[in-house]
């Protein structure tokens, strides 16, 4: 998995543009899914969107999703699962305090975010993670926040 998650991070900008097609996808399937109803689908998207993410981000299922501004480095793998930036027990070599053995995520998200087109994303503040989201799907997530700011903007 580790291998894989710094691949993740090296081919941030590909995954990135891979991304947001895929969002403006869901975010079309809004009928559809408002007409199914979300919590109907909650479970099946739950369970592909963990194999996926999981597989590509070692992702942890906490339901708010930064990889976009995290150089799809997922915050969720730091041991100490801090959220903006990195702690002061980064190594010298990069490596975590904690498992040496690994770099630190923060390192790996300013590495991947350096690629990206949005790489500003990066210094936008994470909220706090939300507990009552963790193992829920931040893809629909997404889509039902899209909708809202777009039902906002329309009234």
């Amino acid at each position: 998995m580790y291998k894989i998650r710094q691949w993740s991070v090296t081919h941030s900008r590909k995954l990135e543009a891979i991304y947001t097609v895929f969002e403006a996808i869901l975010v079309g399937l809004h009928p559809l899914f408002n007409l199914i109803g979300y919590e109907r689908l909650e479970k099946p998207v739950r369970i592909v969107e963990k194999f996926f993410k999981g597989l590509m981000f070692d992702c942890q299922m906490c339901g708010q999703c930064a990889l976009s501004s995290t150089g799809m480095s997922c915050p969720m793998n730091c041991p100490k699962s801090i959220r903006n930036g990195p702690c002061g027990g980064v190594r010298l070599d990069g490596h975590c305090e904690v498992k040496p053995e690994m770099r630190c995520v923060w390192i790996e998200a300013w590495r991947g975010s350096q690629q990206m087109r949005k790489s500003d994303a990066i210094h936008r503040v994470q909220v706090p993670v939300n507990f009552s989201y963790q193992d829920s799907s931040s893809w629909l997530r997404v889509v039902r926040n899209e909708m809202a700011v777009h039902d906002s903007e329309i009234a």
